[in-house]
This record gives structure tokens, C-alpha cells and sequence, in this order.
């Protein structure tokens, strides 16, 4: 099954999440509710939610449910793209201008910071308190992994471990709780939940790495962003990491990021970009995220062999390949 047919079959549930969505953003604010909006109406993959819902399909399914904890879900990852687009100083995002483009950084913080607090007044409805410390947690790491980004802008030196645990916190760790969390939800038996987990988990890693690569190898079209846009603001992905380690490569692609470094927002990274793709870099890293899709798919092996089961295992195979 295609992507776009999947989503066609969910796309009664998907609608009424994308509704939810724009009911729980929309206040009697006018701007924090234009600035909500605008971030929700830009679009996205809404892969998130896809996950709480597939992952629900494994226990009792019930939509108002999931809809408490697929539309948090999203509403943090949103929040998160706003404060990113501050650090990242990113004038656009998939093609469209960002929160802090088209009004000002101030007003996309405090946006950020209102769309997480109306997430956590969604996931407060569900009365379990193992879905509220478990999120908790995930946020708590999600901020530190941040962190360890800004602390790493520029850092030719981290290890390809320091990366690994930087996106398990940044990325992987939110896809993986939405298909914990829709298990658990929907009353799925333990070992189900923990097997979702670790699907999500591995499907989070190969997410952010293919994300990385499409940074350095996709186009402005596919991307919504220019190519490079990660090596302009400091942050040195995976493919970068191991073509610093090719000897040949590394003193020319060091002297580049020092120049872009130096530049700041108009430097040019066409020099560097180019070196990366040079390298084995590209291969090495594209290698490790269809590792993790391959463990993904040995994780769904586990779980009853249902429809929804299938499901997960094709977007896995479509993350592990995507180009956009």
C-alpha cells in the first residue's frame, strides 16, 4: 500500500484530528490564534497522529480517545518547529514563511510556549497517569536534546554516539511514544505498547538521519527549505560528521564550516554541501537509518497480524526511502 493510500483510509479520523487541531489553537487572542494557525494551515505529514491511530487499532479503538492523544502529540512537535525557526533564524518552512518570519521572534516563543500548554490541556482529559508521566519524560528529554544542539552548533568534533543520542531525544523519542501511547490508550496489553515503542523508536532514528540526508541531498522544492540550511546554522548532521572523518575531506570541509561559521546567514554553503557529497558520507549515513527500519520492521514481527500491523510496516519502508 502507497502512503497516499493509507492516509486515504484514515482520512475520515485524520479530518476530524485536523479539525481538533485548529479548535484547540483558536482562543480569543486574535494574534497568538493568527500565529497558531497560520503554523497549523502550513501543513505537514501529520505522521504523529497517523502512529497514535494505527497503534490504537491494537487495543479498543475509539476515536474521541485518540483524538486526546494524537492532537497533543502534534501540538508539541508544532511547538517545537516554532522554537526551532527562532534558533535556526529560518525565514521559511515547507515553502512557507515561519512564525518568526512573518510576525517576530517574540511572538513565536510565546506562540510555541501557548501550543504546548494547550497540548498538555488536551492530554490532561484522559484520566490514566501513566500517559501523563510518560509524555512528561519525553519532554523533558526533548529539551535537553535541544539543548545539546545549540551546544553543538559548529562542533567538528562530536561522535557519531553524541548525534545518535541528540536526535533519540530530539525526534525519535515523540514517535515513539505516539505509538506507545495510542496502544496504552486504547488498553492494548503491555508487551504490544513496549513493541510499538521500540517500532516508533527505530522508526524515529531512521526519520531524523533521511531528514539530515535530504538537507544536504534533496532540493528547495522537495525540501520547503534550501539546501544546506542545517550546515548554515551550526548544526552538524550525521553525513557531515562522517565526511569529517574521510582524511582527504577533512581539512577543506573544516576550513568551509569555520567560513560559514564566521558568515553567519549569508554564507554559502554550496562549498561545503559539496564536499559532504564527495565523500562516502551520504552512503554511510543512509545505511544506518535502513538498519533501524530493518530493526523497526523485526519489532512488528511481535505484534497480532493485523491490518494496522502492515500498516506500520509500510510507512516504515516509506521513511526508509522518502524524499520529502
Amino acid at each position: 500500500m502507497k502512503l497516499l493510500d493509507l492516509y486515504a483510509k484514515l482520512k475520515g479520523d485524520l479530518n476530524e484530528i485536523e479539525q481538533e487541531l485548529e479548535r484547540t489553537v483558536t482562543s480569543d487572542h486574535v494574534l497568538l490564534s493568527e500565529a497558531s494557525v497560520h503554523l497549523l494551515k502550513a501543513g505537514g505529514k501529520r505522521i504523529r497522529p497517523v502512529f497514535v491511530l494505527l497503534a490504537g487499532k491494537f487495543g479498543h479503538y475509539d476515536l474521541d480517545t485518540m483524538k486526546r492523544i494524537a492532537v497533543p502529540l502534534e501540538l508539541i512537535h508544532m511547538a517545537s518547529l516554532v522554537h526551532d525557526d527562532v534558533i535556526d533564524d529560518a525565514e521559511t518552512r515547507r515553502g512557507q514563511l515561519t512564525v518568526k518570519s512573518k510576525w517576530d521572534n517574540r511572538i513565536a516563543m510565546y506562540a510555541g510556549d501557548y501550543i504546548h500548554g494547550k497540548a498538555l490541556s488536551v492530554v490532561t482529559q484522559l484520566p490514566n497517569p501513566s500517559i501523563h508521566q510518560i509524555l512528561a519524560k519525553a519532554l523533558v528529554q526533548m529539551c535537553i536534546g535541544e539543548m545539546e544542539q545549540i551546544h553543538d552548533f559548529f562542533n567538528t568534533e562530536q561522535t557519531i554516539r553524541h548525534y545518535l543520542l541528540r536526535i533519540r531525544r530530539k525526534t525519535a523519542l515523540l514517535i515513539a511514544i505516539s505509538c506507545q501511547l495510542g496502544a496504552i490508550a486504547s488498553n492494548a496489553d503491555e508487551k504490544t505498547a513496549a513493541q510499538l515503542y521500540r517500532f516508533g523508536y527505530n522508526v524515529g532514528m531512521a526519520f531524523q538521519i533521511r531528514d539530515d540526508l535530504l538537507d544536504l541531498y534533496g532540493t528547495e522544492k522537495q525540501i520547503g527549505k534550501p539546501p544546506g540550511s542545517d550546515i548554515r546554522q551550526g548544526n552538524i548532521t550525521l553525513p557531515v560528521i562522517l565526511a569529517l572523518q574521510d582524511d582527504k575531506i577533512r581539512p577543506e570541509l573544516l576550513n568551509e564550516l569555520t567560513a560559514i561559521r564566521d558568515y553567519g546567514a549569508s554564507a554559502d554553503t554550496k562549498m561545503a554541501v559539496k564536499l559532504v557529497k564527495s565523500s562516502n558520507g551520504g552512503n554511510l549515513a543512509d545505511q544506518l537509518a535502513d538498519r533501524y527500519i530493518q530493526k523497526a520492521l523485526a519489532s512488528l514481527e511481535q505484534l497480532p497480524n493485523i491490518a494496522a500491523r502492515k500498516n506500520l510496516a509500510d510507512i516504515a519502508h516509506f521513511v526508509g526511502k522518502r524524499n520529502f
